[in-house]
């Protein structure tokens, strides 16, 4: 392994710094239809499925069992999402509605306007190499 320069910012620290910036950015983005990072989050996990769990949805957030709750209720008040299913001796389950796959496609219409505005200057080896790293980062396979 060798030694970063004296003085120079190493690579993990420039990938926090940016991945802050760019979440800024995101939350602004979103913020302007009415979401944040984990409303958006929250859309997308339900949309492959609608059978998470509450504590389910909160581990893959990061986030405590309660305050998935509450992201899941704002969700509900919005009309972007309907429970099912409810009732004694049954898991909740959460679908998107009309409008909650109106909102998700918008959003990720904006997060992808992003990331091609992030990656504008890339090269296609350059754009690979990002993406393994980031995946090898977060414990995920490459494609």
């Amino acid at each position: 392994m060798s030694k970063a320069p004296e003085g120079a910012l190493p690579t993990v620290i420039a990938v926090i710094a940016a991945g802050r910036r760019l979440q800024e950015r995101m939350e602004v983005q979103l913020g302007g239809i009415g979401l944040s990072v984990r409303l958006f989050s929250a859309l997308g996990h339900l949309s492959r499925d609608a059978d998470l769990s509450y504590s389910d949805l909160a581990r893959r957030a990061g986030v405590t069992s309660q305050s998935m709750r509450a992201t899941v209720l704002l969700l509900e008040e919005r009309g972007a999402v309907e429970r099912t299913l409810e009732g004694q001796g049954h898991r909740a389950r959460l679908e998107l509605t009309d409008e909650g796959r109106a909102l998700l496609a918008r959003a990720r219409d904006l997060v992808a306007e992003l990331d091609a505005e992030f990656l504008a200057d890339a090269d296609e080896e350059t754009r690979t190499a990002l993406e393994e790293a980031c995946r090898r980062a977060l414990g995920r396979s490459p494609r």
